[in-house]
This record gives structure tokens, C-alpha cells and sequence, in this order.
């Protein structure tokens, strides 16, 4: 049997080369297709990516036809560079250089020497591109964009750089690519498939037909339409109202997460990412280092969320057990909670309670509530770490899941970051009290805080915030419909909505109310603070507000974030009053609000800073903090 068995392998083992050797040169054409590429020329079909439409199905993006010229470096023969420089108006060194380019790239695989000609440039190049053997034109499809907002929504096209090349076998050089916003995301949908068309050559190098009769080529396959979760007019809207102000704008339909608008501010028309001068305006988007409008506020920016925070601070205590509805504290116009220690309020003061110390915004009952919740444990580190979960369950503290491609998970203080602050332990609940206040070390993103304004208006629960409503023949992912139960019992949100609805009735943004809307919200600043020349300079704070509508079966929920916009009623709050308005009764009735937000303007306040120190606020990225002893609670909030 043993000397059988070497024998037999090698027997064996001939057979299966023979059969695989017969499989791929007599049933297999595709490796004589590759081991005949040098006579064949390779040419794509590029499909028009997918249209873009809003939730209602309005158009918003759709394409543009665009020509390209591509160049195979080895196939160049004897032409006049002068001609071809003066018949695309560049230089003889632009020439050399991009020459220089596609060489390095590949001598033989074609690459973009020139992107994206205008139908005139075309009808002269066409007409003349005889002359210039090693070049062909390539017709693709640019972006046409219907509106003139949402650039940050859309992304922009542009093209694949080499190590995407190298990475992913789909893209060739020159190819085009989604960048940032729902062009990214959903790349796979929206650029569809490229046809393929092999050309056989002669030994002259010239096309003789169609290789194998077209056994080999593809059709294009056109992208895939997708329908957003936006609403048209009030994403428009809404960047109307930000005009000369910067900051964001998120809402979202509580019932199912989806984003109706996500403004950021400044913002740019989407069609000037389009084109030769693409590159050209980008930069200088880029490098607008003050306003940054390719900063999208809503997603990246993280703030403390100041008095909005409240609501958290008391659902929690509520969950925990450590106060009632009724349980009173006694407000002296701030809150002494440790030896020369004291927290400003601005509150009328005397007996609060839940119910008033919502739309009141008392600093003191929040302080007084939060204290208690921490010290209810053993230690403040497991108090802290059970706070710090309660706020996980609405989504702070993490990234949330949305399908944009940026965004930061903003901070949930547990009992890890004060290890790192306290080193050798020591510290209380009275180190930390600002939290309950939306200082401290808590950050949120505007998304985080409209999704909480969310989750409360559905008294305990939230879906992931998402932008996309539908695509053409596919199905959305079901994380976009998992519903997420907070930590905190459905009874405990009610009296804190109550609370929310006098805010605009009783309280800090009862000039704000819209009529036959009943609206809960809360007004909110946050101090602002930078480095200017190495000192720690006071800004002007920010005007926060957040809310959600109708209080029973709500439609929207909604945050606005105005930077260096006083207090939360002065910008932020009639803002939000507005879009809610026009989102639920598709017209305006407070006028004088609507004047006065499209009129206002806060670049005086902007070039303050820019004034004071430019050099300094360009290097050095903003510290937005608060102090113990704030008056952080301005009379309106």
C-alpha cells in the first residue's frame, strides 16, 4: 500500500491540473480576454447617478451631461502641443505636468487629463481631436442641482484619489465619487454600474471592432433614486432664517426619527462644487478657517447644552426616586452648595417645584435634585456611573447611528473622566454639580439634542435619527426602524411635559407662543469661552432652544443653536416657534418674528473676534465652557 500511495497522489494530482488547465483555455475566456489586453482597448459606459428627491417626492438633485478628456500616454503619436494648448487654453507647462501624471500613473490605462469640458470646449475639441491620436473624449454626468440650499445635505461629487484606486477595484483614475452628506452614504445606490465595451486592435493599433462580437461587454446601469426624509420648504426655510447668524437647525419627526431639516450656518450654494472652478471654490471653503461652512454645526459641533439639560437632570431624579413632583426646594436667588461656593439663578425665587422649576429654569432646584441622585449612592462614583447610563439610553455620550458619514459622540460624564480630573480621588458631588445645569463636562450635539426633545415628546422612547425615507428597489435598514426605550418609566414624563407647555405659557418663552399650536420647549445659554493670546477670554454666550409640537401626538422635535446669540429667547427661541409653524401649518402668522429673524443679523458680533485677534482664533479651536458661578441663567431663561 505504501508504494502505492505516492504514486496514486501524483496521479491525482495531474488530473485535476489537467481539467483546470482545459476549463480556463478552452470553457474559460476571461484570462485569454486579460493575456490579450494589450490589443484590446478597455471602454467605459459611466451611468448618470441617481436622482435625489425630498420626502415628498419634489426633485432636488438630478445630473448634467459632462466630457471628460482622458489620455493613454503610450498611444501618443506626433502631435502639435502648441494646437492642443491654445485649443484648450492651457499652458505648455499645465501639459507637461499632467503628462508627467498620467505616465506615472499608467503608460497604457487611460486617465483624466482634462475633467469636465462645457459643451463649447466639446464642439471644438471633437471637431479637431483627430489630430491628437491618444486621446478620446469621455462623456460622464455632473450634478444639477434644483435648489440652491442643503449643500451639507448632498455632499458633493469629485474624484477618486490613487489609494482609493488602489483599494477598491471598481474605481478607475478619473472616476467620480460621492463625498460627504448622502452622496457618500449611499454611493453604492447612487453611482450605479459602469458598462464596459472591449475594442480589439489591429497590429497597427487601430480599432477594428467590437472584441469577440461584444461577448465580453456590459451595459450601464443607471443609479438608484432615493427619496430623503427632508421637507423642501423647511429646510429652505430654515436657512433663510440662519442668514447672516451662525449655527444649526435639527428636527426631527418624533414618530419615526426621521430628520425633516439639518441646517448649518453659514452654508454655500451646491453648485459651485460643480465644474472646473469645483477644486478652485472648495479651497476656498476650506480654508475659511472663521466661519467654516463646510462645518456641519449640527452634526460635529458639541456644546454644553445648558439649561435644556434640565430635563434630563429631572426625569432622572424623578427615575431614581429621590423627589417627587411636589417636593419643594427653597430658591434665595442661586444655590449655596459647598463653603464660597454659589450658583447665580435668576429665577422669581421662593418655593420650587418641578412643575415651575421647568419653565422658571431654577438653577437651585436642579442643583438641589442632581445632588441628590449622586448621593443616593454609597459613592459618587457609582452615582455617577447610574446618572451617566440614564443619559446613554437617550443616545448622549455616543455616536447615534445616523446614516450621514460625520458626526462626534459629544460627552455623558461617568465615573472614569473624574478619576482622570481627580487623580487622587477626594471629589464629591459638589465638584460636579454643574452638570445638572448643562455645564460641566457634559458636550451634545444639536442632533443628540433634538433626538432627547424627541424621545421626551414620545414620553420614553426614540428611533435613530435618519435622513434617508426611500430608495428604489430596496429596503431601508431596520436599525432606522428598531424602536430604543429609555431607561426612565413612561409616567415620569408627563409632569415634565407639563412643565415644557408652561414654558411657553407662564414662562421663559411666553412671547414666543404661536397660536393654535401648543408647544413644549426650553430655553437655554451657553457660556462661551476661548484662548486669545494664551488668556481665557470671555465671547458672547450662545442662544439655545429646543421643543417639539403639538404637546399631544407631536410631529416635531426640534433644537436651534445661534452662536454668540445672547440667550436662549433672543434668537434661538423665535426661530424654533417659526419653523414650527411653518412646518405644522405650512404658512407664518408671527410676522413680527419672521421680520425680525430674516432682518437681524450678528456679524457685528462675529467680527468682534475677528478684530480682536485673528491670528490667535485661527490656531487655536474654541473652549466653550462654564463656570460654578455663572449667571448662566439670563432673566429671559
Amino acid at each position: 500500500m505504501r508504494k502505492l500511495l505516492l504514486p496514486s497522489l501524483i496521479i491525482i494530482a495531474s488530473i485535476l491540473l489537467l481539467i483546470r488547465l482545459f476549463y480556463l483555455q478552452v470553457i474559460n475566456d476571461s484570462f485569454k480576454l486579460k493575456s490579450e489586453n494589450n490589443a484590446i482597448k478597455i471602454q467605459y459606459d459611466y451611468p448618470e447617478r441617481g436622482y435625489i428627491y425630498d420626502r415628498s417626492g419634489k426633485l432636488l438633485v438630478a445630473n448634467q451631461p459632462s466630457y471628460d478628456i482622458m489620455v493613454i500616454p503610450r498611444e501618443i503619436k506626433n502631435i502639435d502641443t502648441l494646437e492642443f494648448c491654445k485649443l484648450l487654453n492651457i499652458t505648455k507647462e499645465d501639459f507637461i505636468k499632467t503628462m508627467i501624471k498620467a505616465t506615472i500613473y499608467s503608460p497604457r490605462l487611460p486617465s483624466v487629463f482634462l475633467p469636465q469640458l462645457n459643451k463649447m470646449e466639446y464642439a471644438a475639441f471633437q471637431e479637431k481631436i483627430r489630430k491628437f491620436e491618444g486621446f478620446y473624449i469621455q462623456k460622464r454626468s455632473l450634478r444639477d442641482y434644483q435648489v440652491n440650499f442643503g449643500a451639507n445635505i448632498f455632499g458633493f461629487i469629485t474624484q477618486v484619489n490613487e489609494k482609493l484606486v488602489a483599494k477598491n477595484p471598481y474605481y478607475n483614475s478619473g472616476d467620480l465619487i460621492g463625498r460627504q452628506g448622502v452622496e457618500e452614504s449611499y454611493e453604492d445606490f447612487l453611482r450605479g454600474i459602469k458598462g464596459v465595451k472591449y475594442i480589439q486592435k489591429d497590429k497597427y493599433n487601430r480599432e477594428i471592432g467590437s472584441y469577440k462580437n461584444g461577448k465580453f461587454d456590459t451595459i450601464a446601469v443607471q443609479g438608484e433614486d432615493i427619496n430623503l426624509t427632508i421637507d423642501l420648504e423647511l429646510q429652505k426655510y430654515g436657512e433663510e432664517l440662519m442668514i447672516n447668524k451662525r449655527g444649526g437647525i435639527v428636527a426631527i419627526e418624533p414618530s419615526t426619527g426621521e430628520i425633516l431639516a439639518l441646517v448649518t450656518a453659514p452654508s454655500y450654494d451646491p453648485a459651485i462644487l460643480v465644474g472646473r472652478q469645483r477644486s478652485k471654490n472648495y479651497t476656498k471653503l476650506y480654508n475659511d478657517s472663521v466661519s467654516k461652512p463646510l462645518y456641519d454645526r449640527g452634526l460635529l459641533a458639541e456644546y454644553p447644552p445648558g439649561s435644556p439639560f434640565k430635563i434630563l437632570t429631572g426625569l432622572i431624579a424623578l427615575q431614581e426616586g429621590v423627589v417627587d413632583e411636589q417636593t419643594p426646594f427653597y430658591c434665595r436667588n442661586g444655590f449655596s452648595y459647598a463653603r464660597g461656593r454659589f450658583m447665580k439663578c435668576h429665577c422669581p425665587g421662593g418655593a420650587v417645584q418641578l412643575h415651575n422649576g421647568i419653565y422658571n429654569s431654577c438653577n437651585t432646584y436642579f442643583a438641589s435634585v442632581y445632588m441628590k441622585t449622586i448621593n443616593k449612592y454609597a459613592k459618587p462614583a457609582e452615582g455617577v456611573d447610574v446618572w451617566s447610563n440614564h443619559l446613554k439610553s437617550f443616545g448622549l455620550g455616543q455616536f447615534m447611528g445616523y446614516d450621514l458619514p460625520t458626526g462626534r459622540k459629544g460627552n455623558a460624564p461617568s465615573s472614569k473622566t473624574y478619576k482622570k480630573i481627580y487623580p487622587n480621588g477626594g471629589w464629591r458631588s459638589t465638584a460636579i454639580v454643574s452638570n445638572a445645569i448643562g455645564q460641566g463636562e457634559v458636550l451634545m450635539t444639536p442632533i443628540q439634542l433634538a433626538n432627547m426633545m424627541a424621545a421626551v415628546a414620545n414620553r420614553g422612547y426614540y428611533y435613530t435619527p435618519h435622513i434617508i425615507k426611500k430608495i428604489e428597489g430596496e429596503t431601508i435598514d431596520k436599525k432606522f426602524t428598531t424602536k430604543h426605550v429609555t431607561t426612565i418609566d413612561k409616567k415620569h414624563f408627563e409632569p415634565v411635559v407639563n412643565g415644557l407647555f408652561d414654558v411657553y405659557n407662564l414662562g421663559t418663552a411666553s412671547a414666543l407662543r404661536v397660536e393654535g399650536i401648543d408647544i413644549c420647549g426650553k430655553t437655554g445659554t451657553a457660556e462661551n469661552y476661548t484662548k486669545i493670546n494664551g488668556k481665557r477670554v470671555k465671547l458672547q454666550d450662545h442662544s439655545i432652544f429646543v421643543a417639539f409640537a403639538p404637546k399631544d401626538n407631536p410631529k416635531i422635535a426640534i433644537v436651534v443653536f445661534v452662536e454668540n446669540g445672547y440667550w436662549g429667547s433672543r434668537w434661538a427661541g423665535p426661530i424654533t416657534s417659526l419653523m414650527i409653524e411653518k412646518y405644522l401649518k405650512k404658512k407664518i402668522t408671527r410676522v413680527d418674528l419672521e421680520k425680525r429673524m430674516l432682518e437681524g443679523s450678528l456679524q457685528s458680533e462675529y467680527q468682534k473676534y475677528t478684530k480682536r485677534s485673528i491670528d490667535s482664533l485661527l490656531k487655536i479651536k474654541p473652549v466653550i465652557k462654564f463656570q460654578d458661578t455663572t449667571s448662566e441663567e439670563k432673566a429671559e431663561d
